[in-house]
């Protein structure tokens, strides 16, 4: 029926009907005893299951975190470790190399003075050496030059030549 453009229907929304209230109660109250029975322990059990597999979950990963900050923390100290040892062992390095250098200095420094008083000891016995072989030839000279004076006669002319031919010879020999 039409009435002024609206459509009545029975048991519409502003019409309701008792009787199908009362069986969708009672169907919904069946499906919930029936879910209750068989489907929400389940789900319950499953969603606790979750949330215990979640909470261990989160647990390790705490866990973990706490693992790789302890790990961090102990590179760190490696690292300050391996730092501190790397300048010890350079420190060590140069401290030694100059040790090193300066033994290396001393014992040249004694080398080259020992060469020094080497070659002083053989200048003075090259020195000793031509000493005496120049007073061997002045004895020898000396010695010629007073036989020539005795030679001759004690004119004093005559040894003033004489000397100074000797003087001339002994010039003439070291040239």
């Amino acid at each position: 029926m039409l009435t002024s453009g609206i459509i009545l229907l029975e048991g519409g929304l502003l019409n309701p009907n008792p009787g199908l209230i009362f069986w969708t109660a009672i169907s919904f109250l069946i499906v919930m005893l029936i879910l209750s029975k068989f489907a929400w322990g389940p789900i319950v059990s499953m969603l606790e299951e979750r949330e215990k597999g979640i909470q261990s979950a989160i647990d390790r990963a705490h866990s973990a975190k706490d693992e790789a900050e302890t790990i961090l923390k102990k590179n760190k100290e490696l690292l300050a470790k391996a730092d501190a040892e790397a300048d010890r062992i350079v420190r060590e390095g140069k401290e030694y190399a100059d040790k090193v250098r300066s033994e290396l200095t001393e014992k040249a420094q004694q080398e080259a003075q020992k060469m020094i008083a080497a070659a002083k000891d053989e200048i003075e016995q090259e020195k000793r050496r031509a000493l005496d072989v120049l007073r061997n030839e002045v004895a020898d000279m000396a010695v010629k030059g007073a036989e020539k004076i005795i030679r001759t006669a004690l004119d004093a002319e005559k040894q003033k030549a004489v000397v100074d031919d000797m003087i001339k010879e002994l010039a003439a020999s070291r040239n």
